[in-house]
Parts: structure tokens; C-alpha cells; sequence
């Protein structure tokens, strides 16, 4: 049906982008993602590319290598990352989440649990953005900042 094989290899990227990837990201901006998540995200996006190019683990390619093939990054955690930005921006400026907002500022008053602190879904962004919560609140209330951080991530 398909003469060009680059041809055939961008319609199958377009359509895992649009039907695989499109339903892994619904809701993705609320999880908290851990070191072993991450792995299983990018070991998972190498499997789609490796099912795309149809090689064997007998062929014995590196992920570099593969990525090299299809001119493609990992793009998975980076459009996650992204889209935990963007919500933040949307929390902070809008009016209607304020309680949240106060939720993710920690400034609700009470007593901390026994045992090691969970990472928190704001330690994602302060890890990944590399500066404190309140550069981070500060920078989602001005969209155009938020935008430059985005970009710079991406």
C-alpha cells in the first residue's frame, strides 16, 4: 500500500501520538511521578518505537539507536512535565482554586504524619524546574514567564 518507508514510519508515529499517547496523558498533570515511574514511561515509549520499527531483542539495538532510526527524543515525560506546568499556571491564576492553591502551598495548619514525607506533586515541578516553590508560584502567575519555562524544559 505504502511505497516510502519514511512515509510509513510518520504516519505510525502520528497515530501513536494520537491514540496511545493521547489516552496515557489524560490526567497526567495530577500524578506524581517517582524515579521507577519515570523508567517504566520512557521503557514503555521505547517499546511503541521499537513495536514501530518491528525489531526483534535478538537484534540487539540500543535505545539510541532506535531513537536515531525514527529522528525522535523521549517525549513522554517532557509533555508530562509540561502539562503539570501548565495546570499549575491555571490553579494559581484562577480564582475559584483557592483552597487548593492553599493546599499546594502547604499553609493549611495541622499535624505531619509519622514517617518520611511522600514526595508531593510540587516536588516534581522543584525538581525538574531546578528553583524553590516560590519562584514556581510566582512564574505560573505570569503567563508569559510560565511559557519561557516551558520552552526551556522542552
Amino acid at each position: 500500500m505504502f511505497v516510502n518507508r519514511i512515509l510509513l514510519l510518520e504516519l505510525m508515529i502520528k497515530a501513536l501520538r494520537c491514540y496511545v499517547f493521547s489516552t496515557l496523558f489524560s490526567w497526567s498533570e495530577s500524578w506524581i511521578l517517582k524515579v521507577d515511574n519515570i523508567k517504566k514511561f520512557e521503557s514503555f515509549e521505547m517499546w511503541c518505537y521499537r513495536r514501530i520499527l518491528k525489531t526483534l531483542w535478538t537484534q540487539r539495538v540500543t535505545n539510541a539507536e532506535v531513537l536515531r532510526r525514527l529522528q525522535n527524543n523521549y517525549e513522554v515525560i517532557k509533555h508530562i512535565n509540561t502539562r503539570k506546568m501548565e495546570y499549575l499556571g491555571y490553579i494559581t491564576r484562577g480564582a475559584k482554586y483557592g483552597i487548593l492553591r492553599l493546599i499546594m502551598q502547604t499553609k493549611i495548619q495541622g499535624k505531619r504524619s509519622i514517617g518520611r514525607r511522600r514526595i508531593s506533586w510540587l516536588r516534581n515541578l522543584i525538581e525538574w524546574y531546578r528553583c524553590c516553590s516560590v519562584d514556581l508560584f510566582r512564574a505560573a502567575a505570569n503567563k508569559v514567564r510560565i511559557a519561557v519555562m516551558i520552552a526551556n524544559l522542552r
